[in-house]
């Protein structure tokens, strides 16, 4: 790098692995938050008013009101994740800020939690895992604790990116699930290996894929359409005996409706990576043994988080090189 760069500062937002870490520092001028606790907004507007370029992640919630902070020096948020509905784009663009952020290097870990939560799911196996560890399992009956086998069911996929069509890639050729799903436009696929299944289906509404799946997965991105897709109207579609996946952004599920569902046991289960109101998570849903709630690990791997920071870097690169960055928003 020139010495240009090497006074260009560079602000991170939250603790990343040690190998991206070193590479952010090696280039430029970096500041990085050694607390890893998510900034408030006025630590966000400061950061912008002292930082060329923001190395951010989906905690950081970039409020249209932070962009109209005086003397902005920001021209880059280097996003380190796919979705960026948690940033007022609009805003940022008036502010003369550029947005990249950093896809397909999540798509298999993500699709594995997906698959996880279904088995988790549909086998009851965090439930038996809390029911071992407090004390009370007493052996193996031939009636305890029975849950359903994935061979053979439904699985409908909501959204068919790169990650529906893993999820389905799995869920087909090791469970030999038959795969459903729903996209409002054709899937761009640019390697015929990331393809879904041949035999997959496509539901020519979401109605018709609630009504007819013993599994919904979503993974679809957070959109004003697509927020609440979930809802009471469309849980009432699904059968009594399904379950509901979500590794996709939690607003995409109206909570309350979820837990009304799930309690009046219109649906069977839920396995939820992320939640409506993250880091929260409403409290009706820790109490209830048919949910499996994981803290949003979806591209939790050192391998991936480790590619995505450095896809960031790569967008930060490029743009300091004058370049268009190769992962550029809207």
């Amino acid at each position: 790098m020139s010495a240009d760069s090497r006074s260009l500062r560079v602000v991170v937002t939250r603790k990343m692995p040690e190998a991206v870490e070193a590479a952010v520092a090696a280039r430029y001028d970096a500041l990085f938050n050694r607390t890893d606790i998510a900034l408030t907004a006025e630590q966000m507007a400061q950061v912008l008013q002292q930082a060329d370029v923001v190395i951010t992640t989906v905690t950081d919630k970039w409020h249209p009101g932070i962009f109209d902070t005086t003397s902005i020096r920001t021209k880059l948020l280097a996003n380190v994740g796919v979705g960026v509905n948690h940033i007022a784009l609009e805003s940022a663009r008036r502010a003369g800020i550029t947005v990249t952020n950093t896809p397909d290097v999540v798509t298999d870990d993500t699709a594995d939690v997906a698959i996880a939560l279904i088995l988790m799911t549909m086998r009851r196996l965090g439930e038996g895992e809390r029911h071992l560890r407090s004390g009370a399992w007493s052996g193996l009956r031939p009636t305890f604790m029975l849950g359903r086998t994935l061979r053979g069911k439904t699985l409908g996929i909501v959204g068919y990116g790169r990650i529906g069509r893993a999820v389905a890639r799995i869920a087909h050729e090791a469970f030999g699930m038959h795969i459903l799903w729903h996209a409002p436009r054709d899937p761009r696929i640019d390697d015929p290996a990331t393809a879904g299944p041949a035999s997959a289906e496509r539901a020519a509404t979401l109605e018709e894929l609630l009504q007819r799946s013993d599994v919904v997965s979503l993974h679809c991105p957070a959109t004003p359409e697509t927020r609440h897709l979930m809802n009471a109207e469309t849980l009432a579609l699904m059968p009594p005996h399904a379950y509901l996946v979500n590794t996709a952004r939690g607003d995409v599920v109206h909570e309350a409706a979820l837990v009304t569902a799930l309690k009046e046991q219109r649906i069977a289960g839920a396995g939820l990576d992320v939640y409506e109101f993250e880091p929260s998570v409403t409290a009706e849903l820790k109490d209830m043994e048919q949910v499996v709630l994981l803290p949003h690990l979806g591209s939790a791997t050192i391998e991936t988080r480790t590619n995505m920071g450095m896809r960031a870097l790569a967008n930060v690169d490029a743009y300091v090189r004058g370049e268009r960055p190769g992962d550029l928003v809207g």
